[in-house]
């Protein structure tokens, strides 16, 4: 049965997670369709972006533990289907990507409140709107937020072929930055070459590190973005010119650390999350003022 059939009897097909665990723990069911309220929308999905941080979640060891059942998922693109009674934002029938859904995007429908979504132009595909939400956010975010990155500086993002660090690539390129990045295959090197990087290195050879900064004449980079910090962190620490920092997007585990090599160089560790601010009585994520004013070329490079 195809997902209108269902949808016309108020079913459809949607990932749920009775039990946190591995894999096996996310099942295929058939539930009801949800319903949009006040200034929610109902979306018909087409695609959606899978991040890392739902697999922790799913797995039990995230510090954020939804109640179950649970539908994973808060980057998801397709059309709306229905708008709740307060929403004036989008009518039914418009293309649309989200940022964040209410209940849960690995499903054939899905809510998102109406300031979570966002017009997806018909120059790109419902696949690129579900990979924007996420990797874009938490890469402008790491870049421009909090670690105040600047035209004519040089970044390194330390893995660079995943969605964020793409993403990062491309930001960091856009705004005038120098950009390096590394990868752990010729494959994923070659990626993040096409997609911006001026210099890309080999994150599993030996001796990386010495040629990362011989291509800043033994000054260091101005500002690393790092995807796995209790790998990498105290390498990051050598890299960095003075001044320099750190925004750390991912770690899987505990580190020690030399403290001297920040002293050294006065440098800074960030770390990099995903902040709310309350603006006018309401919560937003600080992630979303990018969307607003990042050419939207950017995207066309997924």
């Amino acid at each position: 049965m195809s997902a209108s059939l269902r949808a016309a009897a108020g079913a459809m097909r949607a990932v749920v997670v009775r039990e946190f665990g591995g894999p096996e723990v996310l099942k295929v069911e058939e539930v009801a369709v949800p319903q949009a309220q006040g200034k929610q929308v109902l979306i018909k999905v087409s695609a959606v972006g899978v991040n890392p941080v739902e697999t922790y979640i799913r797995s039990g060891t995230h510090n954020i533990k939804p109640p179950l059942p649970w539908t994973p998922g808060n980057d998801a693109a397709g059309v709306v289907e229905e708008v709740g009674k307060e929403a004036t934002k989008f009518k039914k029938g418009d293309r649309v990507f989200t940022k964040s859904t209410v209940t849960g995007a690995y499903a054939e429908y899905t809510v998102a409140e109406e300031d979570a979504a966002f017009r997806l132009t018909d120059r790109l595909s419902f696949q690129q709107g579900a990979a924007a939400g996420t990797p874009y956010m938490t890469a402008y975010r790491a870049l421009f937020h909090r670690t105040h990155g600047k035209p004519g500086e040089t970044v390194l993002v330390h893995g660079a072929s995943g969605g964020v660090g793409l993403a990062a690539v491309q930001l960091a390129k856009a705004r005038g930055m120098v950009v390096m990045g590394t990868a752990g295959s010729s494959e994923g090197m070659e990626l993040v070459r096409k997609n911006g990087a001026s210099h890309v290195f080999n994150h599993r050879e030996e001796g990386y590190t010495d040629k990362i900064m011989a291509a800043t004449a033994g000054v260091g980079v101005d500002l690393i973005i790092e995807m796995l910090a209790n790998v990498n962190l105290e390498k990051d620490l050598e890299l960095l010119a003075r001044h320099g920092r750190v925004g750390i997007i991912g770690s899987r585990g505990r580190i020690e650390m030399t403290p001297r090599l920040l002293m050294t160089k006065e440098s800074w560790v960030i770390g990099v999350g995903r902040d709310k601010v309350k603006v006018k009585g309401r919560w937003w994520s600080s992630q979303m003022s990018w969307m607003f004013f990042v050419p939207q070329k950017i995207f066309i490079c997924f």
